[in-house]
């Protein structure tokens, strides 16, 4: 049985800061710790030591999560509940409209041998201008009979289709098998109603790869997370919030976006983020403010690259307190262990700060610091309420 936290939400004017570092969490070798437990963290340790701290199951033991599901989680929507594909994400971050009857999928360039065999998922992370090029060439060039075809470019190898034209269904399988060293999967329709669009899929594979095959780096187009226009109950209509969101990455803007928060920016770094977390103080009860260099580097099989990640985060904990949130949390969405060089299943450390939250013995913010923090080990979805309660935001449920 769901509760319907909306009965309990009572009006405040507290504020919410909601910070979450992208694909955070790792785990220990015999060798050396985890990237988090790794990098220098003077700032976060010494929130942890004045905070709650625990581990969240970003979507439940054992499950390895994309980012849609996991940042449901945190944003307190049950994620088998309210499922959302990549390319519904990827169009909402894009402010891409997407009419009833579209269809969306979340696209990554990439590099595939003669064979057919992928050896770069993301094309050596092409740089914008490159990946810009790219796009403009399948969107000049890509023609299936009844179908209008979208592409539009997010961030580096990344790429957003859409699909126009009658009878498409989003239920086809990915063609990305998400690693490397293997061909490209062939589109399978997952329900009779989606026949149609599989085989318009694997037509724009096809031409798709034509196109390609005269470049230096992206020479194939994988897609995932096949989606259609979404609405979602609002976290204004949950929890009683004005919220917005702060993010580099335009998926990241969607999600927000898809669960009513107002969208400020785009930001182009974290320097930025800062810029406009002070100058919408006012206007909001939410914040939430994402971090995504971690789970890059992490993607990339770079240990180095996400402890710096994780150490440019700490840096500018002390601007965020200085804006005195009533209600701090910071987690990530996921695991992505640099050893994986993927997203995994491990638990995510998290701390909430507040008046009202308490503390724990706890000193130091890392994986196994936290496994004893006072919060325990919890699915995700739970630290909405938990923020919500220590904002003063929940009344007393029953007499």
């Amino acid at each position: 049985m769901t509760f319907d936290l909306s009965t309990l939400v009572q009006p405040a004017t507290s504020k919410i800061l909601l910070v979450v570092l992208d694909g955070l969490a790792g785990f220990a070798t015999a060798e050396r710790g985890t990237e988090l437990e790794e990098a220098d963290t003077p700032n976060l340790d010494a929130l942890a030591a004045a905070s709650l701290t625990g581990l969240l199951d970003p979507v439940g033991p054992g499950i390895t999560p994309g980012s849609g599901p996991a940042h449901m989680s945190l944003f307190g929507y049950e994620p088998f509940d309210y499922h959302l594909g990549r390319g519904a994400l990827s169009a909402a971050g894009l402010e891409v409209h997407l009419n009833p009857g579209d269809v969306a999928a979340r696209g990554n360039l990439a590099t595939i041998d003669g064979q057919g065999t992928i050896t770069d998922r993301r094309a050596g992370r092409l740089p914008d201008a490159e990946a810009a090029e790219v796009v403009e060439l399948l969107n000049a060039g890509v023609s299936i009979p009844g179908v209008e075809v979208l592409f539009v470019h997010e961030a580096q190898h990344r790429v957003l289709v859409v699909l126009r034209g009658p009878d498409l269904d989003p239920n086809v399988g990915d063609t990305d098998p998400q690693k490397v060293g293997v061909a490209p999967l062939v589109p399978v329709a997952q329900a009779p109603a989606a026949a149609h669009t599989a085989e318009v899929v694997a037509e724009l594979d096809r031409q798709v790869r034509a196109m390609l095959a005269g470049q230096p780096k992206a020479t194939t187009l994988l897609l995932r997370g096949l989606d259609s226009h979404r609405q979602l109950p609002t976290v204004g209509e949950r929890y009683g919030l004005r919220a917005a969101a702060i993010a580099v990455y335009p998926m990241y803007r969607g999600i927000g976006r898809l669960v009513g928060m107002d969208v400020v920016g785009p930001p182009a770094n974290i320097d930025e983020q800062l810029v406009l977390l002070k100058e919408h103080w006012d206007d909001y009860d939410l914040f939430f403010f994402h971090h995504k260099p971690a789970d890059s580097a992490g993607e990339d099989g770079n240990f180095d690259a996400k402890v710096a990640a994780i150490e440019a985060l700490d840096h500018v904990v002390p601007q965020l307190m200085a804006m005195g949130p009533d209600v701090v949390a910071v987690t990530g969405d996921h695991a992505t262990p640099s050893q994986m060089a993927a997203h995994s299943w491990h638990p995510v450390p998290v701390l909430v700060h507040g008046e009202r939250a308490g503390r724990d013995q706890v000193t130091r913010f890392g994986e196994r610091d936290c496994l004893l923090g006072a919060l325990g080990r919890r699915p995700a979805r739970e630290l909405m309420p938990i923020m919500l309660n220590v904002a003063g935001r929940l009344a007393k449920y029953g007499a």
